[in-house]
């Protein structure tokens, strides 16, 4: 083991409501690979990373059925009530000390390029994750939607995973942050909830998250440009 080893919590205990499908969205394939194995797959290749954690639902009947669930870099957790729940789960299953990337079990597309930038940012009293700027004009709206005012985008980025923390202190942070009944949507909104610095690293905008049945076409599209179908070899 390494003096500052790498871990990585996948969250995978979701049921993902928009996609409107029978099995939660991280089992829905692409070119007959679900989702989740090309999630996996450049964190189980990637030579820093030790272990990984999956977090799954108590009630979870696929990943134990797919071929990656064999790999030997995997260990299964069952996660909890709401992402932060479930997240710091897997944390509780690692050591005490090191560094964990959280990446999202429906985001297929992450390049190991992008993946290297994020490690190489990291300092150690600094997390990081990495982002994409927004391009497109934004508008806040009323509650009966319509426009309230254009909200000015330089310096707006779509948060994307992995992000990246110290192991021990996200893991407090966390605990700290479920504690006071915070509302954690990332773990970067709960180490900026406890004003710890957090660094965006600029990645690619193709990282992106499948939430909606349009989204699988394009996932899809994104892995044939990367040269990732037929599918990733373990």
């Amino acid at each position: 083991m390494s003096v500052n080893p790498l871990y990585a919590v996948v969250p995978a205990a979701g049921i993902g409501k928009r996609m409107g499908s029978e099995i939660p969205k991280q089992y829905l394939t692409i070119n007959d690979f679900p989702i989740i194995h090309y999630s996996l797959a450049p964190l189980l290749k990637h030579p820093q990373v030790e272990q990984v954690i999956v977090v799954l639902s108590e009630h979870d009947q696929w990943f134990e059925t797919l071929a990656v669930a064999k790999h030997d870099k995997i260990r299964i957790v069952v996660g909890g009530e709401e992402r932060a729940d479930s997240v710091l789960n897997g944390l509780d299953a690692l050591p005490q000390n090191g560094r964990v990337l959280v990446h999202d079990a429906a985001r297929p597309c992450l390049c190991t390029d992008d993946l290297n930038k994020l490690l190489a940012a990291q300092q150690p009293d600094c997390g990081a994750i990495l982002a994409s700027e927004v391009r497109d004009t934004m508008k806040r709206a009323k509650d009966n939607n319509t426009i309230e005012h254009t909200v000015e985008r330089a310096k707006l980025f779509h948060a994307l995973t992995p992000q990246l923390f110290d192991l021990a202190l996200l893991r407090t942070t966390l605990r700290l942050a479920l504690a006071e009944k915070q509302s954690i949507t990332d773990e970067a909104s709960a180490m900026e909830w406890a004003q710890h610095q957090v660094k965006l690293v600029v990645g690619r905008s193709d990282n992106i998250k499948v939430t909606r049945p349009e989204d699988l076409q394009l996932a899809k599209l994104f892995l044939e440009q990367q040269q990732r179908i037929p599918g990733d070899s373990l």
